[in-house]
């Protein structure tokens, strides 16, 4: 069974990795208009 700590340790862990591989805003938003040019 998963517990709910369990659970929280996930959504942690989720979190902390998506804000470690998600780039900037501006700098993602300035590269995607380049691409689009």
């Amino acid at each position: 069974m998963i517990t709910v700590q369990g659970m929280v340790t996930l959504v942690t862990a989720y979190l902390f990795w998506r804000v470690l591989t998600t780039p900037p805003k501006p700098n993602a938003i300035e590269e995607n208009n380049d691409d689009s040019r």
